[in-house]
């Protein structure tokens, strides 16, 4: 069990006596019981010291929750005095942070290649070990990122430690920036979007949003977040971040600064064009940060001007021109796009009707005029303003891709950085390529269709140097599903046929230049009467039109009537289910009436009977009462009997206590010489006995000595006969001549 010191030296002075020696966990639990401890409630220096330490032996250790615990502890130590100790909190804050960030550079250094293999920083932890074996720096990536989650979690919801808490944030969005993690970005922006949602819910000294200096950090926080989001290519949590800096600016009421609204804009614009069915909302968001820069940037040149303002007219051209037809989309449809562009609209921060009388408020007819007004248009590059007349002003069916081609060849070469304003820091023209030259194709189909009745598919090829006619066609055919064009694809023939009855009586253009077209005829062929072909066929065309336009009269007034029927009979129905429930309500009512009643009676009944368990009960007690006067008398007699009995009995205890302990002390006085006279004794018994021992082997080795000396003796001679035997055998082999 650890001591709780009371003053922070001690503790701090234990901690590194521990450290010394090695017991690094020891001294972390001695600094964790002085920090939680009830005795530490005044924020003094030496505490300031002991949490510095106590927040390195927390990251030597890897020990999260130590450190949460002892961070949580101190902020309240910090934030409940009249000084406001804060200052102290945010050293401490940012040391730990440090140390926790540069293990984890150290770790990456080593292990740089394989750190960013782990998708989730936060699963379980043996598995993610098993993934990514040998590698040493996942673990302190995992305690860096809960680093900066604790940091956050001990800072929120405060308002005197807003400025902390935006720090921390930051810090940890260039975590997820430096290290890549998409999915931890991910839970940071949930975490801080929670934190501000809780505002409201929070204690007494809950930051204040209305304030200046608040809402400007909360607001650089999320601008910061957004960056970082465009950054990771995260283009649904950008999105995301947008509204949420939108919602900040409608909670507060308060129009931010106008490099913050660049930055917003900026982004917008980057994350509607990447999806490309917003390339409306991008154009708006490019004039608006147009208008934003020519109002408030005043360092802007001319040339950065005239950029964005090319980019911001290419945007306007590069939304479909049939981008504001309903045709061909069901109810439900309808209803997720309106509530998609209130939406959308509610970003940009303009006003936006959903309803179809309204609808021109937003559409590309509208913007390009817009653009105009504002001087947008005048103030594009002369390329661009050309390709704006050749789209949008010229009629050239048969020129007009081969004059936009050399145009667009020029703009997709322009582009560069701008001087003045960093929160768009590169602008290249060449994005919007594609989207032109589907736009030329979708001009020259409509312009086609206008002049002819059918086309060699060969020759529209030609007409359209883009694409392959594979691609043409598959334009043609969206074209045609949203009315912008009537035409048919006849591959048996290899023609293309344009028009048919509702689109030739809805166009000017190709009745005009059929009339020309039969005065030419008649002044060719004078001899010729008859009517030109083509004259029959507009007239045949008109009647056709008249039937159809009876048929669709027919159909709306058959239509109206259905209508009428249909809410006739739905209001009959309505009717009848009103008279049920008026039923209905009536007998809940009478019932609800009658248990009132019953309920109201047996309350009645429930207090009547209660008042006379009460009275019974009050003479009971008073019974009671006498009785317990009587019996106590003889209850205190025999207790005070007891406690002098008892008292008697430890007198009793005592005395022979004592008794024993003096017939102890006596004996062992008179046993000791005894006992030392008996040891005596038996040391000199010993020793006679252990010299006796040793003579008598001493007899013992000196008779086995006699012994051994005559057998030796006696094994001599046998040696000698042994050694003349060989000499004479030796002899007896040798030959004849040497002998």
């Amino acid at each position: 069990m650890s001591t709780i010191f009371a003053r922070p030296e001690s503790a701090l002075k234990r901690a590194d006596e521990l450290i010394h020696v090695g017991q690094k966990q020891a001294a972390l639990e001695a600094l964790h019981d002085l920090i939680t401890s009830r005795r530490c409630r005044s924020w003094q220096k030496p505490l300031e010291q002991a949490m510095m330490r106590y927040v390195e032996l927390c990251v030597d250790l890897r020990k999260g929750r130590f450190a949460k615990d002892g961070l949580i502890q101190y902020s309240r130590i910090v934030c409940q005095q009249q000084l406001n100790n804060v200052s102290s909190l945010e050293e401490v804050v940012k040391h730990f942070m440090h140390l926790s960030n540069k293990k984890a550079e150290e770790a990456a250094m080593d292990h740089q290649a394989q750190a960013l293999d782990v998708h989730d920083l936060e699963g379980p932890e043996d598995l993610m070990l098993g993934y990514v074996n040998r590698i040493s720096d996942t673990p302190w990536l995992k305690f860096l990122w809960e680093t900066y989650r604790t940091v956050l979690e001990v800072l929120r919801n405060n308002s005197k430690l807003e400025a902390l808490y935006a720090m921390a944030a930051h810090k940890a969005f260039q975590f997820c920036k430096q290290y890549k993690r998409s999915a931890e970005f991910r839970r940071l922006c949930e975490m801080i979007r929670n934190h501000l949602a809780n505002i409201s819910r929070s204690s007494r000294d809950r930051p204040d949003l209305t304030a200046p200096e608040s809402c400007q950090l909360y607001l650089d926080t999320r601008v910061e977040q957004l960056k970082v989001a465009a950054e990771l290519s995260l283009s649904q949590e950008a999105f995301r971040s947008v509204e949420d800096i939108h919602g900040l600016m409608s909670v507060v009421q308060r129009t931010p600064k106008p490099s913050v609204l660049a930055v917003y804009y900026a982004k917008l614009t980057e994350i509607f064009w990447t999806s490309e069915s917003h390339y409306l909302y991008h154009a708006y968001a490019w004039l608006e940060l147009f208008n934003l820069h020519k109002s408030h940037n005043k360092n802007l040149t001319r040339k950065d001007l005239q950029l964005l303002a090319s980019s911001a007219l290419l945007a306007a051209l590069s939304v479909t021109p049939y981008y504001d037809h309903e045709s061909g989309l069901s109810h439900m449809e309808l209803e997720n796009e309106k509530e998609r562009s209130s939406r959308m609209a509610s970003l940009l921060n303009f006003s936006f009707d959903s309803k179809r009388e309204n609808r021109e408020q937003v559409s590309r007819a509208s913007l390009l005029s817009e653009l105009a007004a504002r001087g947008v248009v005048s103030c594009a590059s002369q390329d661009v303003q050309d390709l704006y007349n050749l789209m949008e002003h010229e009629f050239l069916p048969l020129d007009l891709a081969s004059k936009v081609q050399p145009l667009l060849s020029k703009i997709s070469t322009i582009g560069g950085k701008l001087s003045a304003a960093p929160s768009v820091p590169e602008i290249q023209l060449s994005q919007y390529q594609p989207a032109l030259e589907k736009l030329t194709t979708l001009r020259v189909l409509q312009q086609a269709s206008r002049v002819f009745q059918s086309m060699r598919i060969d020759t529209l090829s030609r007409m359209i140097p883009f694409f392959d006619f594979n691609v043409v066609e598959k334009i043609a055919v969206d074209a045609v599903k949203h009315n912008f064009v009537a035409m048919k694809v006849d591959h048996l023939s290899g023609a293309v046929r344009f028009g048919n009855t509702e689109m030739e009586s809805n166009v000017p253009g190709a009745t005009h230049l059929i009339g020309v077209l039969a005065d030419l005829s008649s002044l060719v062929h004078p001899h010729v009467h008859e009517p030109y072909k083509l004259c029959e066929d507009s007239i045949s065309v008109a009647g056709v039109v008249e039937k159809e336009h009876e048929r669709l009269h027919a159909r709306k007034s058959f239509i109206e009537k259905r209508k009428e029927d249909d809410e006739r009979q739905i209001l009959e129905k309505e009717k009848a289910q009103e008279a049920k429930r008026l039923s209905i309500q009536k007998k809940s009512a009478d019932e609800e009436r009658e248990r009132l009643l019953r309920e109201r009676r047996l309350r009645e009944q429930q207090r009547i009977r209660q008042e006379i368990e009460d009275r019974a009960q009050r003479e009971i007690g008073k019974a009671e009462q006498k009785l317990t006067k009587q019996g106590a008398m003889e209850l205190v007699s025999r207790h005070l009997g007891y406690i002098m009995s008892r008292q008697g009995m430890e007198k009793m205890w005592e005395k022979l206590a004592k008794r024993m302990d003096h017939l102890e002390r006596a004996r062992r006085q008179e046993e000791a010489p005894l006992i030392e006279a008996a040891f005596g004794k038996r040391v000199e018994e010993e020793k006679v006995l252990h010299e006796q021992e040793q003579l008598r082997e001493t007899e013992l080795s000196e008779q086995r000595h006699t012994g051994d000396l005559l057998e030796k003796k006696r094994l001599s001679r046998c040696r000698s006969i042994r050694m003349l035997s060989r000499k004479e055998s030796s002899n007896a082999e040798k030959p004849s001549f040497l002998a």
